[in-house]
C-alpha cells in the first residue's frame, strides 16, 4: 500500500519515521513504538494494580484488571490519533487492533511474569519498595524484549507501521 501521498495529496516520505519499509527500520522507530505501547500498558497496569488494591482483590482478580486497562490504555492512545485523523471509529479500532494487539501481548506477557517470578511481588502492597521494583524493572525488561518484536513487525507493513497511514 503506497501511503506517500495520504497528507492532502501531497508527498510524504516516511523513511524519515521508520526508514521505509523492510530491513530499513530504525531502531529508533521501534523505540518510538514500543514507548508508546508501554505508556499506554504503565497507565493501565498501574491504575488496575491500585483500584484492585484499594478494593482488596486478590492476586488473580486484581492482574486481571490490570492486564486489561493495559489493553484498554493501549489501544486508546492509538485509537484515538486515528480517529482525530478523520477515521471512523469502527476503523479507528481495527487499525488500533491491527497496530499494537502483539507488542502489548508481549509487553504485558513480559512485565507480569517478571512480577509473577519476583519473590514476594505478588503480595507486595503499592507501599512496598518491592512493588514498585518489580513493576518497573518488568517495564524495563518488557521494553527490551518488545522493541525488536515492533521492529520486525514494522519491517513487514505490520503493527505499528498501520497508523502511519493516519498521521
Amino acid at each position: 500500500m503506497d501511503h506517500s501521498t495520504h497528507h492532502s495529496g501531497t508527498a510524504h516520505d516516511h523513511t524519515a519515521h521508520d526508514g521505509g519499509h523492510g530491513q530499513g527500520t530504525t531502531w529508533a522507530t521501534a523505540m518510538k513504538a514500543t514507548l508508546h505501547c508501554l505508556t499506554g500498558c504503565a497507565i493501565g497496569e498501574i491504575l488496575g494494580m491500585v483500584i484492585g488494591t484499594a478494593l482488596m482483590w486478590g492476586n488473580v482478580q486484581t492482574m486481571v484488571l490490570a492486564i486489561s486497562l493495559a489493553f484498554v490504555f493501549g489501544y486508546s492512545f492509538t485509537l484515538f490519533a486515528v480517529v482525530r485523523a478523520g477515521v471512523s471509529l469502527k476503523g479507528a479500532i481495527k487499525v488500533a487492533l491491527a497496530a499494537d494487539t502483539v507488542s502489548i501481548a508481549v509487553m504485558e506477557l513480559v512485565d507480569n511474569g517478571i512480577i509473577a517470578l519476583t519473590p514476594g511481588a505478588m503480595d507486595a502492597h503499592l507501599s512496598d519498595g518491592l512493588f514498585w521494583a518489580a513493576l518497573l524493572g518488568g517495564f524495563a525488561v518488557a521494553f527490551v524484549i518488545t522493541t525488536p518484536v515492533n521492529k520486525w513487525m514494522i519491517g513487514r507493513g505490520k503493527g505499528h507501521a498501520v497508523v502511519h497511514a493516519y498521521h
